[in-house]
């Protein structure tokens, strides 16, 4: 240990965020976003995929649509700002939000899904250092 002391190490530390490359030069990460394939980039592994990753858009659409039909365009425009209005409030990124509002908007507040049971944030290995985070949020970083 030198003579300066631990204080001035963790001070003369290089952060974590300039070790990593960006750009069009940036490395592939392995251990989080697994082997490249440059078939896997350019189609869907599975005829089905586009449509589950684009299920809930579809089910809104088809869902304004059925409301514009029946009760005029005021229906889902007020819906619309509802759901954007209950997508600003939000919790600090390091905390896990349930977002019950928005379940509620979609009906899905009495539905036990997928996400209810094995999407547990206790369990999340994404914990990170709240103050790096909220820096990183606010354009600090």
């Amino acid at each position: 240990m030198n003579s300066r002391g631990a204080s001035s190490l963790l001070k003369d530390s290089i952060p974590i965020t300039e070790f990593s490359a960006s750009g069009p030069f940036e490395g592939h990460d392995l251990l989080r976003r697994g082997f490249t394939s440059v078939k896997n980039e350019l189609l869907p592994s599975h005829p089905l995929e586009l449509s589950e990753k684009n299920f809930q858009l579809n089910h809104d659409k088809t869902n304004f649509d059925t409301l514009r039909n029946i009760q005029g365009l005021h229906a889902p425009l007020k819906l619309q700002m509802e759901f954007r209005a209950v997508k600003q409030v939000q919790r600090l990124p390091f905390l896990h939000s349930s977002n019950i509002a928005l379940d509620t908007l979609r009906g899905n507040d009495e539905c036990i899904s997928f996400e209810d049971i094995l999407n547990d944030p206790s369990q999340s290995e994404v914990m990170g250092e709240p103050h790096m985070m909220m820096e990183y949020k606010l354009g600090l970083l």
